[in-house]
C-alpha cells in the first residue's frame, strides 16, 4: 500500500472538451470549463493551474505550465451515456452498455402515472421535462392547494417528485419516492434515479428548493472497487450524493452535504482530523445542479474559483501518505443549447506530497481511477481500466 488515504473529489459536470463521439449526443463543440472562462472574461484557478489543469484545454486566465507537483490528463468515457450514474459507476469499474431509459420528449406513460397515483394516494401535476426551479414556480401554488405531487423529468434518466416540506411533508415525499422507485424497477420504466425535490415558500416568487433532496438510485449492476475495499476491511467514506449514487453499496460511512462549500469543509476536516485507511469519495453537486443545468456561466465560474481556493486549503493539510484525485463525471456546458449534460472528456488531476508531476495523457476510460485505487490497496481490480499508479514518480 503506497497511500494510506485516497481522496477522490468529483467536481460534478466540470468537463474539459467534447469527445470524439460527442456528435452522437448533439454535443460536438461543447467545452464546459473553456466556455465558462471565455463567457466571463477569464477564470482564476491558481491551485489547479499549479497542478497542470491548464494543459487539458484552452482556459482563459489559466496558464499551461509543466507542473512539478501535479499529474494531469483527461479521461474518455467508455460507457454509453452522459449521466451521473454511468459516470460514477465507470470510475469504479462498471461499463454501462445500454443507456438508462429516458422520458424527456413524452413524459411518463399513463400506466405508470396511474399506478403512482393509486399506490401513493396523491394526484399528479406536471409530468413533462422541466427545470426543477421553474416547475415549482409554475405549479407550486396549485400543489399546495390540491395536495397533488409535482412529477417531472429531464434529459437524464430520472423521475423527480417535488413537494412542499410544510404542506405535503418531507417524510410523505420520501414515502412517495420509495413507491415510485419500486414502480420504476419495471424494465420498461427503469430510470436510473428517482429524486425527492422538497421546497419551501408561500408563493411562486418565494419557492426555494431545500437541501433535503434524496436520490433513490438503482444499485450498481456489478461489484465495484468500493465493494472490494469494504470487503477487505478498508474505509469507504461517502461525502455528498455518493451514497445515493451507489445505493449504499460498498460504503462504510456516509455524510450528506448542503453545498459545495459544506462538502469541501467536511473533506478538509477529514484530511486534518480523521484517521482512516481507504477512500474518501466526494461529490460536489452544485456545479451541475445550480449552475450547469440553469445555464449560469457567471455563477459556475465563481463556484469553481471558490472550490480552487478551498482545494488550496485542503492541500496544506495533506499527510505524506495521502493521495488526492480531482475529476468530473460528465460535462454540463452552461453556454450550450438546452439544459442537458454534455458528452465531454473529464479531467484527472493527481497530487501527493511524494509525487513530482507530469502528463497522464488521455485515458480510455474513467475506470483507470478505480484500477489505480485497487492497485494501491491490493484488492481485486475492476473488469475495465488500467492503473496509472506506476506512472506517478
Amino acid at each position: 500500500m503506497r497511500f494510506k488515504r485516497v481522496f477522490l473529489i468529483v467536481c460534478d459536470s466540470v468537463g474539459c472538451g467534447y469527445t470524439k463521439d460527442s456528435y452522437k449526443y448533439g454535443d460536438e463543440g461543447a467545452n464546459t470549463i473553456s466556455h465558462i472562462a471565455s463567457a466571463t472574461g477569464g477564470i482564476t484557478l491558481k491551485t489547479l493551474e499549479s497542478l497542470g489543469y491548464g494543459n487539458l484545454t484552452d482556459i482563459e486566465g489559466v496558464k499551461k505550465i509543466k507542473s512539478e507537483i501535479g499529474y494531469y490528463g483527461k479521461m474518455d468515457e467508455a460507457s454509453n451515456g452522459k449521466d451521473t450514474l454511468t459516470g460514477h459507476w465507470e470510475m469504479v469499474g462498471i461499463k454501462t452498455t445500454n443507456p438508462f431509459v429516458t422520458f424527456t420528449d413524452t413524459g411518463f406513460p399513463k400506466e405508470l402515472i396511474d399506478l403512482l397515483i393509486e399506490k401513493t394516494g396523491h394526484g399528479v401535476l406536471g409530468n413533462y421535462a422541466a427545470s426543477g426551479t421553474e416547475i415549482i414556480k409554475e405549479l407550486g401554488e396549485e400543489h399546495i392547494k390540491t395536495g397533488k405531487m409535482i412529477v417531472y423529468t429531464s434529459s437524464d434518466s430520472v423521475l423527480q417528485i417535488a413537494a412542499h416540506e410544510k404542506y405535503f411533508g418531507l417524510e410523505e415525499l420520501y414515502r412517495c419516492c420509495k413507491i415510485a422507485r419500486e414502480i420504476c424497477m419495471d424494465p420498461k420504466w427503469k430510470v436510473g434515479r428517482v429524486i425527492a425535490r422538497p421546497f419551501i415558500g408561500e408563493s411562486k416568487n418565494e419557492f426555494t428548493r431545500t437541501p433535503n433532496r434524496h436520490d433513490y438510485a438503482l444499485s450498481p449492476s456489478d461489484r465495484t472497487v468500493l465493494n472490494e475495499l469494504k470487503d477487505n476491511g478498508y474505509d469507504v467514506i461517502a461525502v455528498g450524493k455518493i451514497n445515493d449514487i451507489f445505493n449504499g453499496s460498498g460504503i462504510t460511512e456516509a455524510y450528506k452535504t448542503v453545498s459545495n462549500d459544506d462538502g469541501m469543509f467536511k473533506t478538509i476536516d477529514f484530511c486534518k482530523n480523521k484517521n482512516f485507511t481507504g477512500l474518501c469519495f466526494v461529490n460536489l453537486v452544485d456545479f451541475d445542479a445550480i449552475y450547469g443545468h440553469r445555464r449560469n456561466p457567471v455563477g459556475y465560474k465563481e463556484a469553481f474559483e471558490r472550490f480552487d481556493s478551498l482545494l488550496n486549503e485542503m492541500l496544506k493539510e495533506l499527510k505524506q501518505d495521502d493521495l488526492v484525485i480531482i475529476t468530473a463525471d460528465h460535462g454540463n456546458d452552461p453556454t450550450w443549447t438546452g439544459t442537458d449534460h454534455t458528452r465531454e472528456y473529464v479531467p484527472i488531476i493527481v497530487h501527493s506530497k511524494t509525487t513530482i508531476g507530469g502528463s497522464l495523457g488521455i485515458r480510455k476510460t474513467f475506470a483507470d481511477l478505480g484500477a489505480a485505487i485497487a492497485e494501491n490497496f491490493e484488492v481485486k481490480s475492476p473488469k475495465i481500466g488500467k492503473s496509472f499508479l506506476k506512472e506517478l514518480e
